[in-house]
């Protein structure tokens, strides 16, 4: 009776023919019909496991060399839900730091945050041709600084951060919380700044009222430009509407808002200092940066730390005002005189009161100190009252032909057959009129009022200048 075998049974009788009997591996082969190579692949399997070893196996491998460990993984999105700011690039340092061996790939990396949804798969975006990256060659050689807003506060009020960032290192120099960023409370940041990490060659800053007078109604330099000046730093602005010029600080700011703001309600300023303070802490000294090589802000910042002076304590930062000399050397300041010198009469200098010293400087340079002799309550309402700058005085006119001409209602006058502004205050007022190089001279008084381009045809400067009233005389033909 045949009897048909399995071919687990099979193979089972060929290794117990070579195991058993004796029987050579390649006599085996010729009464099987297999190679001599799958004979001794079923000998190993017997050996290692034994009946079992001779089933059929999947062809799947049973593990992938450059597979992601699943513990690896977990850990993986355990500090992604912790840290909701971190990316595949920052979550591989995180690895790193742990001793993970081997690390996963950052695209494995982002492929895990996708699958357990910690993150929305999106299209890399390209990065516009225009745009030109720029950096300093070393660290101390320049600050970016700005003033973000966003800090809420349990009260209910917005606060501000005045920030400051180098632009070599990207290490923070400034996080300074603020209730209000005016001028005195950004300008005392920056000192904070210099006083710990030491005095910057230049700063970068925009077009800020609190950081410049550049389109301010006034024509002299804020605190900010002061401190500056004082310290021997070159402030440099940015063009109107160029907000990628501080790219740096605004990108810093992103950061900020996403890692550590991000809906934030702090108890206090104090409260929202501290924990800044402590989140910074991890920024310059913890977390990699990408733009500088992915290694840690003060890998960097730490080569300028010894080769920079502390600042020059800045004057600027005590209360002070302005006066102007009189003709005996002395200044008045909160009903008190004090002596500055006959030498410096007519000139204004700046006062400044601190540590109950009066310290007086002409163009930055110290020219008296004094001991306080007024009174306390005084000092508010001096140093609220400053020099007014003089107006200069209107240039004389040209001595030359002139011509009268009376403003219309609408502020012109017509010479030559052209319409010329004056001003609306000068209206049914007469002026004169006269001709300068190639512009158009309009004074009173022996002074100017307005100098414009010639418009009009020259030819007709002749007649115009015969003809005091403007109008040409009615001839009546014969």
């Amino acid at each position: 009776m045949l009897v048909e075998l399995g071919v687990v049974e099979q193979r089972y009788a060929a290794v117990l023919e070579v195991v058993r009997e004796g029987v050579t591996v390649t006599e085996v082969t010729g009464r099987y019909g297999v190679t001599r190579q799958t004979v001794h692949r079923w000998l190993r399997r017997y050996a290692e496991k034994g009946l079992v070893g001779l089933v059929d196996q999947s062809p799947k491998p049973d593990w992938c060399p450059h597979q992601m460990p699943p513990g690896v993984e977990a850990r993986i999105v355990e500090l992604r839900r912790a840290n909701p700011g971190w990316g595949p690039r920052t979550l591989l340092f995180r690895l790193e730091a742990e001793g993970v061996v081997p690390l996963p790939g950052r695209s494995s990396v982002y492929r895990a945050l996708v699958r357990h949804g910690l993150i929305e798969p999106e299209a890399r975006r390209r990065r516009k041709a225009d745009y030109k990256r720029w950096e300093r060659a070393r660290p101390m050689e320049l600050w970016q600084m700005d003033v973000v807003g966003g800090v809420m506060l349990a009260d209910g009020w917005k606060a501000s951060i005045v920030s400051g960032l180098d632009d070599h290192s990207r290490f923070v120099v400034s996080a300074h919380v603020v209730r209000r960023a005016t001028a005195r409370p950004v300008s005392d940041a920056l000192g904070i700044a210099m006083r710990a990490h030491g005095v910057p060659e230049q700063i970068l800053t925009d077009n800020g009222k609190v950081f410049t007078g550049r389109f301010g109604p006034g024509t002299g330099e804020v605190l900010f430009d002061r401190i500056c000046r004082e310290n021997g730093i070159k402030h440099i602005l940015t063009a109107p509407r160029s907000p990628t010029t501080t790219g740096k600080v605004e990108r810093w700011h992103k950061t900020l808002r996403r890692d550590f703001l991000n809906g934030k309600v702090f108890d206090s300023i104090e409260d929202a200092q501290a924990q800044i303070d402590g989140w910074v802490q991890k920024y310059n000294f913890e977390r990699r940066h990408q733009g500088i090589g992915d290694v840690v802000p003060w890998e960097r910042f730490r080569l300028a730390r010894e080769d920079h002076a502390g600042p020059v304590e800045p004057t600027a930062v005590e209360p002070s005002t302005t006066r102007k000399v009189g003709r005996h050397g002395k200044i008045s300041f909160a009903s008190e005189l004090y002596k500055v010198g006959v030498w410096l009469a007519g000139e204004t200098v700046d006062v400044t009161v601190g540590d109950g010293l009066i310290s007086i400087h002409h163009r930055a340079v110290l020219v008296a100190t004094h001991v306080q002799r007024h009174q306390p309550v005084k000092e508010t309402r001096a140093l609220a009252r400053r020099v007014r700058p003089r107006r200069p005085r209107p240039r004389q006119a040209t001595v030359g032909q002139t011509v009268t001409r009376k403003v219309d209602s609408s502020g012109n006058v017509s010479f030559a057959a052209t319409n010329y502004s004056v001003g609306s205050k000068h209206r049914r007022r007469q002026v004169q009129v006269a001709i300068v190089d190639q512009t158009v001279e309009i004074s009173s008084g022996g002074e100017i009022i307005k100098v414009h381009p010639i418009r009009h045809d020259r030819s007709r400067e002749h007649g115009a200048f015969s003809n005091p009233g403007g109008k040409a005389s009615r001839i009546n033909a014969a």
